[in-house]
């Protein structure tokens, strides 16, 4: 049992440095490069992947030297890491050709009825229906398949800086809003919605519309803000002189709907993606190279949030607590911004007696503040890990994502709040 002083205070001081770090991994990376001597250690404290595992570990060692051994073991074993196992099938799945490949096809035709310049109606696409489909094959399969598509495609020299930022805000906030068509793909809503019996109805009733309606007028928002921008794109189909079977793509989405299906039974997801292995390796003529490490920094990044945020209950549980519906929501949107989404909508779920107006402010609120910065939603780690090296230095200075992301914040405030 956690210590109700000592240990809970070092967890949010430890807490308070970890969301310090994140915003400093920019500077870290730059130290890096102007000191080799130290670059090592320099360049890992610069992945922001690792920021909260190892703040999480320097907890875990605090309560080992503090309440010994058993209470170290017995709290990190009373942590629930599916979602952090489950983030890091799903983006090793969803980033495979064969995936890949197959949503390429899909939004390639459905941009070709768009009487639009080609490289602005996949860009709109890929910004507005691959955030949407997340509702469907969850968040984190559709924040990968469009970061792999951007980054190939929309994240290069030719475009400036400004743009690439403004797109990461409006793809991290159309991504956090747009699962919220169902009860079952965005992580704050995946907390509560069996506790609160929310099924696809109420959730579109509630959620839905309004989110789809705001993803729409960002992305048409960034793309005309930006439009000269497309001047310079040219997009790159995958064209293959080993075109990929039509029985590997449909194996390969068996496997992802199934891991879908099962997001919360951890050993089953695993078996399959174990099954899946040996799978790609029999088939690696059709495969590109898997992205298991970037999908492993993820899934330690989001284990270290789970570690160091279920120590934060005792404080941000009653500051909730102490708000009306319409304090809620903006308190929830902020708060987001420094503890991950799902973390503020599971501790409402641990309160009984809360009425609807209250449940339905809090979880929009977490949604809606859902891009303002790489610990805000699950997904975020993900896109960050597949689109940072297309910015200087490899890293995506935090400033600039929430700078980014603010805009399309305040057409989902707009959205939730006076529709």
């Amino acid at each position: 049992m956690l210590n109700p002083n000592f240990i809970n205070l070092i967890a949010a001081i430890l807490f308070a440095v970890a969301i310090i770090h994140t915003f400093s991994t920019k500077y870290f990376q730059h130290l890096a490069l102007t000191n080799p001597k130290y670059s090592g250690i320099l360049h890992m404290l610069g992945e922001v992947e690792i920021v909260f595992g190892f703040w999480a570990m320097v907890l875990v060692l605090f309560m080992f030297g503090i309440d010994g051994k058993d209470s170290a073991v017995n709290y990190v074993e009373s942590r629930n890491f599916t979602e952090p196992m489950f983030v890091f099938v799903i983006m090793v799945i969803a980033a495979t050709r064969p995936i890949l490949e197959f949503v390429e096809k899909v939004v390639l035709n459905f941009a070709s009825v768009i009487p639009f310049k080609k490289e602005i109606s996949i860009y709109f696409l890929l910004l507005s229906f691959v955030p949407i489909l997340g509702s469907f094959i969850t968040e984190p399969a559709a924040m990968t398949l469009a970061a792999m598509l951007l980054s190939r495609n929309y994240f290069g020299n030719e475009v400036s800086t400004k743009f690439k930022y403004a797109t990461l805000g409006v793809l991290f906030v159309n991504i956090s809003i747009g699962g919220t068509l169902t009860p079952y793909a965005a992580p704050p809503v995946l907390m509560v919605s069996n506790t609160w019996n929310w099924d696809i109805w109420f959730m579109l009733s509630n959620f839905g519309w309004r989110s789809g309606i705001a993803v729409l007028i960002n992305t048409i928002g960034i793309i005309f803000l930006f439009k000269e921008s497309f001047n310079n794109i040219v997009f790159k189909e995958n064209k293959s002189e080993n075109p990929v079977p039509l029985l590997v793509t449909l194996v390969h989405l068996f496997f992802l709907i199934n891991v879908v299906f099962f997001a919360h039974h951890s050993a089953i997801f695993m078996a399959l993606f174990l099954f899946f292995l040996g799978y790609v390796t029999a088939y690696k003529d059709y495969q590109n190279d898997l992205i298991l490490n970037e999908a492993l920094l993820v899934a330690f990044f989001l284990a270290g949030l789970v570690v160091l945020g279920g120590a934060q209950q005792w404080w941000l549980e009653p500051t909730l607590m102490t708000m009306d519906s319409t304090t809620v929501y903006f308190g929830a949107t902020i708060l987001t911004a420094f503890t991950d989404n799902a973390a503020l909508t599971y501790l409402g779920s641990l309160v009984e007696g809360l009425t609807e107006e209250f449940k339905i402010a809090l979880v929009a609120g977490a949604v809606t503040g859902g891009g303002l910065t790489v610990i805000a939603n699950a997904p975020n780690p993900a896109g960050i890990a597949i689109l940072r090296n297309n910015f200087s230095e490899k890293s995506v200075n935090p400033l600039g994502l929430l700078l980014g992301a603010l805009p399309p914040t305040f057409v989902a405030i707009i959205m939730f709040r006076l529709f």
